[in-house]
Formats: structure tokens, C-alpha cells, sequence
């Protein structure tokens, strides 16, 4: 089934809406009526996202029920340590995903990012490493900051931090996309090679 291009701010709002909303309610009622309303907020995101692009991203799908799993157990139990670790488990599991794969020889980044790219073969591993280092990173400072500073803090952290850090980290890979990328065989270039090679 093909899966129609959405509108940028589209998807920018199934990205981050879920996150605002997070936010909005810890500040008004706390950590786990903002888990429940996360939870609400993720899956009527992924709703969203089939319903207008009949696709749902292999990323958002992950995440999601990683925070169906850890918002329940936090609710469930009333330990606010489940959603709190909830992101270094997320990062931790595509560093992991991004890491194993170029032990293999293989680049998983364009799956993970619902993205088609078109480049050298040097070009997939120095990208997919160091998004596979970025996840690491993130999952140490995550959990650096949930165990040392308040909840508030981490909610800060968590929506006005790592959201910020991921697209700053996003743009400063450009530059590496663009000096490695290829561009695509056309069919008039193809017949044009094949006749150069019927005349050697």
C-alpha cells in the first residue's frame, strides 16, 4: 500500500504534540496523570498518522509501545521510576538496533527514520554510527538526569532538552548527506553506459 507524503508541520505535530501535552499536564497535575495522558496522546498520534498517511513510521511505532508498556507499569505500580527510565530504554534500543547492524555490515537508519536516502556505502556507516553514538549519549544524560534532579527538571529536560538536541544534532548531519550522497541512475544514462559498453 502506498503511504501519502504528509504535510511537514503534520508531522511535526504527531512528533511533538504527544511530548506538549506531557508537559502541559505534569504542570498542572503531576507526573502520572501526565503518563496517562502521554499514553492517550502517543497512540491517538500513531491513529493520526495511519488514518492520513496510511503508514505508521517504524520509529513512532517502537516508541509507542515502549510508553504503553512503562506508562502502565508506572501506573500500575505507582512508581514514577518506569516512565522516567522509559527514554534511556528507547535510546538505549537504538543505539543498540543502529550499533549491531554495522557489526553486521548492515544500516538500519533509513528504516528507523522512515527515510530513503541515497548514498555511498562510507556514507551509511559514518551516518549510521554516529546516530548510533547520539542514542548512547542520550541515554546516559537521561539517565543522569532523572536520578539526579527533580521530576520537574526531567520533564523540562525531556521536552525542551532532548527535542532540541536530536534537530540540532539532525542539521549537523547535512553536511555528511550531502558530501556522500548519490544520485540516482536515470534510464537515459543507463541505456547511454550500455551503449558504451557495446561499442568497447
Amino acid at each position: 500500500m502506498d503511504k501519502t507524503q504528509p504535510h511537514p508541520l503534520f508531522k511535526l505535530a504527531t512528533e511533538l504534540g504527544p511530548l506538549i501535552v506531557f508537559f502541559v499536564v505534569n504542570a498542572k497535575f503531576q507526573l502520572f496523570a501526565a503518563t496517562a495522558a502521554f499514553m492517550v496522546a502517543i497512540v491517538a498520534a500513531m491513529i493520526a498518522s495511519y488514518v492520513v498517511t496510511r503508514h505508521i513510521p517504524v520509529m513512532a511505532i517502537v516508541t509507542g509501545v515502549i510508553v504503553l508498556v512503562f506508562g502502565t507499569l508506572t501506573l500500575v505500580l505507582h512508581d514514577e521510576t518506569f516512565i522516567k527510565v522509559k527514554p534511556t530504554i528507547i535510546y538505549g534500543l537504538f543505539a543498540a538496533i543502529l550499533g549491531g547492524g554495522l557489526l553486521f555490515g548492515r544500516s538500519f537508519i533509513a528504516v528507523m527514520f522512515d527515510q530513503v536516502f541515497n548514498l555511498t556505502p562510507q556514507g551509511w556507516r559514518i551516518l549510521t554510527l554516529r546516530w548510533a553514538l547520539f542514542f548512547l549519549g542520550m541515554a546516559i544524560l537521561n539517565e543522569v538526569i532523572w536520578r539526579t534532579q527533580s521530576t520537574d527538571t526531567w520533564v523540562n529536560f525531556k521536552v525542551f532538552g532532548a527535542v532540541p538536541l536530536t534537530m540540532i544534532f539532525a542539521i549537523l548531519q547535512m553536511p555528511l548527506t550531502k558530501r556522500h550522497h548519490l544520485e540516482p541512475v536515470s534510464l537515459e544514462t543507463s541505456e547511454a553506459e550500455a551503449g558504451d559498453v557495446r561499442k568497447k
